[in-house]
């Protein structure tokens, strides 16, 4: 066989060579990859006052089935796909908006602390704020939905010594007693029991108790949202006309409680009774076209619910920028 190969052709060869080799594995890229991220707050203004939402991290709850329950698992699965999310590994965050109302600076939930009972992407609350500027002894007042493990976890640290050392704590008095409560320690809850102890009890002189449609800080009101725990509420925060409602944990997920919010959370203390108050305050929140802000929802939290059906859908707020 013979191959007639021009000059010109051999030219053209070379050249071709030459640019593969440059886009090649020796090439160089003209700057390295960083590796690194962006800090985890998010800043914006509601009415008068300045809210500034900072991370506990991402919590995974793993496998779906036996946490979602009350829907078939095949069809919790193809609702996780159909949204483009993994059937195989439910993952939730951690927000929590601090607001700055111009007299006081109010923290919303604590995260998980130094537990790391769903990992170690959690515990990085402090951190999150350091990023963000903020002191932990500059919080007046913590402000605590219910008193699960990866709501009140960071009121202390290691050591057991309380990190904002100069806020009152708020909680619902029903939800303090039942999860400090030392005869449950024998039950399942036990690992719930002892973080909420280790938490709660060292700041219990500086506990104040709030209660339903209680307007117990300025601009901030309790409402009621009995069934994840006995005492767990959510909370309308308002400045200068304007609101949101921090949702705590009356849906974990923006896809399955949402879509399907009758379907039952196996951390619910009352499953029934957690899917009935999240049914009426979704569709009065959806009613009044009220903000929300989801404690678990995908980062930072922060949109309106609508409702579809016989359910609802979570439109995130775009992040804005202050400048």
């Amino acid at each position: 066989m013979t191959l007639n190969v021009s000059r010109r052709s051999l030219l053209a060869l070379g050249a071709g060579l030459g640019a593969s080799t440059l886009l090649g594995g020796t090439a160089q890229a003209r700057a390295p990859k960083l590796g690194t991220q962006t800090p985890y707050w998010h800043r914006f203004m509601l009415g008068d006052a300045e809210v500034t939402v900072v991370s506990d991290g991402p919590l995974p709850l793993g496998d779906p089935s036996g946490t979602f329950t009350g829907v078939p698992k095949e069809e919790v699965k193809k609702m996780l796909s159909d949204n483009f999310l993994s059937p195989d590994n439910v993952v939730l965050e951690q927000n929590s908006p601090i607001v700055n109302t111009g007299d006081k600076l109010i923290l919303f939930d604590t995260g998980m602390g130094t537990s790391q009972l769903f990992g170690k992407t959690t515990g990085r609350q402090q951190k999150s704020m350091k990023e963000a500027g903020i002191k932990p002894e500059d919080i007046d007042a913590v402000v605590l939905s219910h008193a699960h493990i990866d709501h009140i976890g960071g009121i202390v640290d290691a050591d057991n010594k309380p990190l904002f050392p100069n806020a009152q704590y708020y909680i619902a008095q029903s939800d303090l007693e039942f999860w400090t409560d030392e005869g449950k320690m024998g039950s399942p809850l036990k690992d719930f029991i002892v973080h909420a102890r280790k938490n709660l009890l060292p700041v219990r002189d500086r506990i104040v108790f709030f209660k339903d449609g209680q307007e117990f800080l300025p601009g901030v009101t309790a409402i009621a949202a009995p069934g994840h725990t006995v005492g767990h509420t959510i909370f309308m925060v308002s400045s200068g006309g304007k609101s949101f409602a921090f949702l705590g944990d009356l849906s974990h997920h923006a896809v399955l409680l949402l879509e399907r919010p009758r379907m039952e959370f196996s951390y619910d203390t009352d499953p029934k009774q957690a899917a009935a108050s999240r049914v009426k305050l979704l569709e009065m929140l959806a009613a009044n076209k009220t903000a929300v802000m989801s404690y678990h929802f995908a980062w930072p939290g922060y949109g309106h619910v609508a409702k579809v059906g016989e359910g609802f859908h979570y439109y995130p707020e775009p992040m804005q920028m202050n400048l």
